[in-house]
């Protein structure tokens, strides 16, 4: 794929706002923090299990939330999807409480920071004070697992992007998930108490064909698949 350098693509057409997917359409995780977090998720439940045990669950639970998230258009928790995969490990689940899973998202969240994802396009930045330049309005729209909305803000504050977003929508934080057309009118009604923007005029670029273009066209929004 050639590395989209400008906002030349856009020229001509006439979008007011444009919406964008986080994961696999900006970042990418990095290779060394999903095995670092599932050692760590050993590590601190003091499970048995052999690490490649534990780590193929985790990815099995991933994978299976993030298909649940998409086909009722709801949001799986972070918690939820941890204490699902405690359970299929036979861990009892009566030892837990609300402290311990929030201390272990404090300690997740560390090593989140210390490996963080990188961004797909070296011209991010550029792209996005061009079209700041330009006068198009922009938002972050994604659906979460494992990491929190709230982490994914200060990673991208972290990073210097953050400002360029007029808002971020994040599906734990309003339980609900691409494709339901109920997150993209969350993002509509932001858009139009700012200025009047049609429908058509909205862009959403994502890499996910069933929960981002699909998604965005069922709510009458304009799409680009991102294919990296």
């Amino acid at each position: 794929m050639e590395v989209i350098k400008s906002i030349d693509f856009l020229v001509g057409l006439d979008y007011k706002h444009i919406s964008f997917d986080l994961w696999l359409t900006l970042i990418k995780s990095n290779p060394n923090y999903k095995s670092k977090r599932n050692q760590l998720f050993k590590d601190f439940f003091e499970l048995e299990y052999d690490i490649e045990l534990v780590s193929q669950k985790v990815r099995y639970y991933d994978v299976v939330c993030n298909s649940i998230n998409e086909k009722t258009g709801k949001n799986i928790d972070t918690d939820e999807i941890y204490l699902l995969i405690l359970s299929s490990l036979g861990y009892d689940l009566n030892k837990l409480n609300r402290k311990m899973l929030e201390e272990f998202y404090k300690e997740s969240e560390k090593i989140f920071f210390e490996h963080q994802p990188v961004f797909i396009n070296s011209y991010t930045h550029q792209i996005f004070k061009d079209l700041k330049n330009e006068g198009i309005t922009m938002n972050i729209l994604s659906n979460t697992g494992f990491i929190k909305g709230t982490t994914l803000r200060l990673f991208l504050d972290n990073n210097n992007v953050g400002d360029y977003f007029d808002f971020q929508i994040y599906s734990d934080e309003c339980n609900f998930s691409k494709p339901n057309v109920e997150i993209f009118n969350l993002v509509y009604d932001k858009i139009i108490r700012k200025n009047r923007t049609l429908k058509s005029q909205v862009l959403h670029i994502g890499d996910n064909l069933t929960a981002d273009c699909n998604g965005a066209k069922a709510f009458g929004f304009s799409t680009l698949h991102f294919k990296n």
